[in-house]
């Protein structure tokens, strides 16, 4: 039998999503749980992979049983295991070729900004100077619609087969007299897949635009270049959070 697990985390305290050699990651820390509890191994196959220090909202993945379980009573028990930064909501049987990662048909990120110091958002935003261009760089960020080659804003040396997406939504927003607990600015990008380091290098080359370091014009010609050298620097992780997967359920 296939289930889903529905969860988020705080990428703080994780060396990134995916198991990997003397680092603490979210995968290695709910394995274990789920572990702890069924005295079996769960291999989780998550719905996408997040670098070290970014979050997830809304994150999924599936794994595979022989026989069925108590799923209201499993999500409760690996509540009260897992640590404080990682919440299971929900755990669910689907069909058996559904798959976490290859049917997702939508995915959207959050890159949140402060422009002022608060404790309360420490680690889940991204403080950065005041007085960005908002209208510029959501002239640039129109110009990320439609499927484009984004090998410019993809890390090098992955093993991607295509660096082709298609952006169906991409905007700026920015809150005016934020308190403490809000974010001054906010870049929500939807797509039906993300490169390795996609979204925080196309803010970092956006930060440069509202610096007015660059224009509008030359963020398309860095687009076309499909060159990793010709864009920005990634902007940093705490900042980026995945909020939400679309699936045909």
């Amino acid at each position: 039998m296939r289930y889903f697990v529905r969860f988020s985390y705080i990428g703080t305290d994780f060396h990134g999503s995916q198991t990997q050699p003397n680092a603490v990651t979210v995968q290695e820390v709910l394995e274990q749980a789920f572990f702890t509890i069924m005295r079996t191994s769960v291999s989780l196959t998550f719905a996408g992979r997040t670098d070290a220090g970014v979050h997830a909202e809304e994150m999924y993945a599936h794994f595979d049983i022989d026989n069925p379980i108590d799923t209201h009573n499993m999500s409760a028990r690996l509540n009260n295991l897992l640590p404080h930064s990682i919440a299971v909501y929900d755990i669910f049987p689907v069909k058996e070729d559904l798959h976490a990662r290859f049917s997702a048909k939508a995915r959207t990120y959050e890159y949140r900004i402060v422009t002022y110091k608060s404790p309360f958002l420490h680690g889940r935003t991204a403080r950065l100077t005041p007085n960005l261009d908002v209208d510029t760089m959501n002239e640039a960020a129109s110009l990320l619609l439609g499927k484009h080659d984004f090998a410019s804003f993809c890390r090098v040396h992955t093993d991607v087969k295509t660096t082709l997406c298609n952006i169906t939504h991409a905007q700026w927003t920015i809150t005016h007299n934020p308190s403490p607990q809000q974010p001054s600015a906010i870049f929500t990008i939807t797509a039906d897949r993300f490169l390795r380091n996609m979204v925080r290098a196309i803010v970092g080359t956006m930060l440069d635009i509202g610096r007015h370091k660059i224009s509008a014009a030359d963020f398309q010609t860095i687009i076309h270049a499909r060159n990793r050298c010709a864009a920005g620097q990634s902007a940093p992780a705490e900042g980026l959070f995945l909020t939400h997967i679309e699936y045909d359920f």
